[in-house]
């Protein structure tokens, strides 16, 4: 039987640990990936610590949403794909399935999609999870379209950057909230920026859209920002949309401006088996973006590799908010 390298997690939270486990074989619709990047998520540093049961993760589990690599080979059944393509997806680390922690992985070929010629694949690895979360959220959700207002809470962030570019490049006016020093980063991408320490809702609703409120308006923080997504939402029409809504919130706000609200579980298709060729479209669609220069990810500089404890610093610059930007485990070379 042939083997691989892999980190895996043992134990909630317990060390990582470097092993050798057995190397799978791609299955009907599955391609095998050679392993080439990882991306690293907050939802990987809450698995590791045991504080993540909806990510029904079965012990032990090789960790690793979002996966970049080369098809090595394909399953029986599968079409649009061939040994030697660049992919990309999120595929695994959850539910049971194996993660991209690992010099081989066998994913669903429905996932995936190919990498475009002007992403590393480092780039590349650092996208799936956070561009299909704003998808869902702006598009499936909200729909947005030319001519809307939007507001994207945390512009900075991971899924945030995402949602701002993916709204700007849907025709919409964009505003963004962030701190001072994100102000640059946030403008660049083409959004209005709003220094949420310095201005309260009602402050840059009246200055934003003369008190009407905005007719999108994307949580990515969670907790108080999304009560404040509720004052922000213009009368009758407006939608707030949350991929953080799992605490306990007042509704009347919203209620009174008569808007409406949709919360983002982006791990459900991987989970429930429903839509799942969803999300391949989903990265099809980011594929077409970065290639016409309209997605750019923010990726931390700090090189990781495929070891237990480089990959546990990656996952301590998340918890102790050093990164700056996406960070990515680079698994082998391309």
């Amino acid at each position: 039987m042939k083997t691989m390298q892999a980190v895996v997690l043992n134990a909630a939270a317990a060390p990582l640990t470097n092993q050798q486990i057995a190397r799978p074989i791609a299955a009907a619709g599955q391609v095998l990936v050679r392993v080439i990047a990882s991306g690293v998520n907050p939802l990987d540093t809450k698995i590791a610590a045991g504080k993540a049961d909806h990510a029904q993760v079965r012990l032990p589990a090789v960790l690793g949403i979002d996966i970049a690599g080369i098809v090595d080979s394909v399953g029986d059944g599968v079409e649009g794909f061939a040994a030697g393509d660049h992919v990309y997806g999120m595929t695994g680390g959850i539910g049971g399935v194996q993660g991209s922690l690992a010099q081989y992985a066998a994913v669903d070929a429905s996932l995936l999609a190919r990498v475009p010629s002007n992403l590393s694949m480092r780039e590349a690895a650092a996208l799936p999870l956070i561009f299909i979360t704003a998808w869902e959220g702006l598009v499936d959700r909200a729909r947005v379209g030319a001519g809307m207002k939007v507001l994207v809470h945390g512009g900075a962030g991971g899924v945030g950057h995402m949602a701002v570019q993916l709204a700007v490049s849907r025709g919409a006016v964009v505003y963004a909230t962030g701190s001072a020093e994100q102000r640059g980063a946030i403008e660049k991408m083409g959004a209005t920026f709003i220094d949420y320490r310095g201005a309260t809702v009602e402050e840059y609703v009246r200055q934003h859209t003369d008190g009407e409120g905005f007719d999108v308006v994307y949580d990515t923080v969670g907790g108080a920002t999304l009560d404040a997504s509720f004052r922000a939402a213009r009368q009758y029409h407006g939608h707030v949309v949350s991929c953080l809504g799992w605490g306990t919130h007042a509704l009347a706000p919203l209620s009174f401006r008569a808007a409406t609200y949709s919360g983002v579980f982006t791990l459900l298709p991987l989970l429930s088996g429903k839509g799942r060729a969803h999300h391949g479209e989903i990265m099809r669609e980011a594929s077409a973006l970065a290639a016409a220069g309209k997605l750019k990810v923010m990726l931390d500089p700090t090189p990781y590799t495929l070891d237990a404890l480089s990959v546990g610093a990656a996952h301590a610059a998340l918890v102790g908010g050093t990164a700056r930007g996406k960070v990515v485990v680079q698994v082998s070379l391309d």
